[in-house]
């Protein structure tokens, strides 16, 4: 018989493999292993901002292991969610932010361009992979709570909201604390953004794109299935 230390590690490992992350932490450790080769190899520290960015990236998915856990053990206190929720809003567009770091793409000797590209690219994945990862996690919970619908809305106005911020973050270098720290800044620079024309039509632009971008990226690992076996 397995003892209950062994039960509980099963269902740690469980849970975690439910929520990704062990894919998600090979690719962490990929796209760091390449940036350290890089460091090694040209005694430079260019693209730092990537580790730093990772970093970010990983705070919503940690917010949604979270939500997700005092979900299994509190499953009737949504209130419980709320703080975890809404750090995880909050820090999500840090994860899809990572796509925009090709930004900083240029050719630096005596790395090659396609090494760069290879290391932003690792970067960009895994956050795009931290993005799903958690958003299915709260549009899981959302489902719980108010329906099949209710969770897609949900989708839909989360990505929206991280087109946004990755505006804000990319071309107005806000950071996610902004909002909490500095709301009437923020707000204020969404609205000059939004009705300034010299600025609205790359705005509104961008947003729509990235959004789009998301939303069907998201999609497509949403419809992905697990082979079944024979005889299942």
């Amino acid at each position: 018989m397995k003892s209950s230390a062994d039960a509980k590690y099963i269902r740690i490992h469980r849970f975690l493999a439910a929520q990704s992350f062990y894919p998600i932490l090979l690719s962490t450790v990929l796209a760091c292993g390449f940036y350290l080769f890089r460091v090694f190899y040209s005694y430079n520290l260019y693209y730092k901002n990537l580790i730093w960015n990772l970093f970010l990236a990983w705070l919503p998915y940690g917010c949604s292991i979270l939500a997700a856990y005092l979900y299994r053990l509190h499953p009737a206190r949504s209130w419980i969610l709320l703080f975890p929720g809404a750090l995880w809003l909050i820090f999500f567009p840090n994860a899809p932010y990572m796509v925009t770091d090709f930004y900083h793409l240029q050719h630096r000797p005596p790395v090659p361009l396609w090494y760069d590209i290879g290391l932003i690219a690792a970067f960009a994945w895994t956050g795009c992979f931290l993005a799903v990862a958690s958003l299915r996690t709260m549009q899981s919970l959302v489902q719980e709570f108010f329906g099949r619908i209710a969770g897609w809305l949900f989708v839909v106005m989360t990505l929206a909201g991280s087109g946004v911020g990755v505006y804000l973050g990319r071309f107005r270098r806000f950071n996610s604390w902004d909002l909490l720290l500095h709301p009437r800044m923020v707000l204020g620079d969404l609205a000059i953004s939004l009705t300034d024309p010299s600025q609205s039509l790359r705005f509104i632009g961008f947003c729509f794109m990235f959004t789009a971008i998301l939303f069907v990226f998201y999609w497509m690992f949403r419809s992905m299935r697990p082979e079944r076996q024979k005889g299942e």
